[in-house]
């Protein structure tokens, strides 16, 4: 299959749009959204599941897209916290597309227990491995999700485009895209403008494990743009952006891997220049020095959010209170959320800590 670059400089979401088969797993979905009531914004909610990842996204539509799904047990700690956010907070009366970005338990812990909590529409995955060494009761947790998806969650990978939802919005409405960057360790091609960070790379040592083989996705809407690259690790994203940027430069980037020092490679991170980072961290996983220092040092950041202050780190390296969702270590964490919510002409954002009033940034012209 040939790719088409996906950065907004390269790429007009309002001239060519990619449905090609399910068959092929290019175009996938159904483009149904639940009906619930919308602001007619895109908005974007960072659920904390204490150092693994839950984002949902509500599109002007109505339609929701839960990717990952925190850690399992803990008294149903993670899955509480998203059913909240999900049903209390966004108005969902079910999830449209549940996406796992890889197959570790801080990930996709929750997907096979969601639907007993809330109608899960469809699923989707990087494709479900026959063995998987790395967690020894893959076995028994995989057969849950298989059960959960009925055998039929659908694989992604990249330059897949998911099928979304545009609701009844006027035509001059840009619309919401959503495209698959990376998955099971390969990418889209390497086309689009020179990278000048590429030349900052060194190869650290080879990950063999599953966070190198993540689904990554772009979305965009008009001039926004949104990164997600799950726990994608150093060496895969200097593949995704050496010698040349498919991505473009993004407004709101989730930083990858919790802000952990394996990954967030600054070929990648300085290339995409960010206006706000969110880092999906823990009071002591992730939110890693050095990456705090890499995002400090782009000339286009606005602002850093974390969901966790990292407690092992003074706090002058560290956002400002005011950006931290939550400041104590688990056994006294309120679990507050932070949200992003996109006008529809995506042309200005917020950015929301649960309980505080929004910041607003302006989206960068391209």
């Amino acid at each position: 299959m040939s790719h088409l670059p996906f950065g907004r400089n390269l790429w007009n979401p309002l001239s060519v749009r990619r449905f090609l088969p399910l068959f092929a797993a290019v175009v996938v979905g159904c483009a149904t959204a639940s009906g619930d009531e919308t602001n007619q914004k895109l908005d974007i909610y960072f659920i904390d599941v204490e150092g693994g990842a839950a984002t949902l996204l509500v599109t002007a539509a109505g339609e929701s897209i839960l990717i990952d799904s925190g850690y399992p047990d803990h008294g149903g700690r993670d899955l509480n916290r998203i059913v909240r956010v999900a049903k209390e907070v966004a108005g969902r009366k079910q999830i449209d597309k549940a996406i796992v970005s890889h197959w570790h338990l801080d990930h996709y812990g929750n997907h096979a227990a969601l639907v007993s909590r809330i109608p899960v529409k469809q699923f989707f995955d990087r494709g479900i491995p026959d063995v998987f060494p790395e967690d020894k009761g893959f076995d028994e947790r995989i057969a849950l999700y298989r059960a959960a998806t009925q055998n039929k969650s659908i694989p992604l990978a990249p330059g897949n485009e998911l099928e979304l939802a545009q609701g009844e919005a006027k035509s001059a409405t840009p619309r919401l895209t959503a495209k698959v960057l990376t998955g099971s360790g390969q990418t889209v091609a390497n086309v689009g403008p020179a990278n000048p960070f590429a030349a900052e790379h060194f190869a650290k040592p080879e990950d063999t494990s599953d966070n190198a083989k993540s689904l990554s996705v772009l979305f965009t809407l008009g001039d926004f743009a949104f990164l997600t690259c799950g726990d994608l690790t150093w060496n895969t994203e200097h593949k995704l952006m050496s010698p040349n940027n498919p991505v473009g430069q993004v407004d709101l980037f989730m930083v990858t891997h919790h802000g952990l020092n394996v990954s967030n490679n600054p070929v990648l991170v300085r290339a995409i220049e960010p206006v706000v980072t969110v880092t999906c961290n823990g009071p002591t996983k992730g939110g890693a020095k050095e990456v705090l220092e890499t995002l400090a040092k782009i000339p286009s950041l606005k602002a850093q959010f974390q969901l966790h202050r990292n407690i092992q780190l003074p706090d002058g390296v560290q956002p400002p209170v005011q950006r931290i969702a939550n400041s104590s270590d688990t056994a006294d964490c309120q679990g507050r959320y932070i949200k992003a919510s996109v006008e529809p002409d995506g042309k200005k954002f917020t950015i929301e800590v649960e309980g505080q009033d929004p910041e607003t940034f302006d989206v960068m012209k391209k």
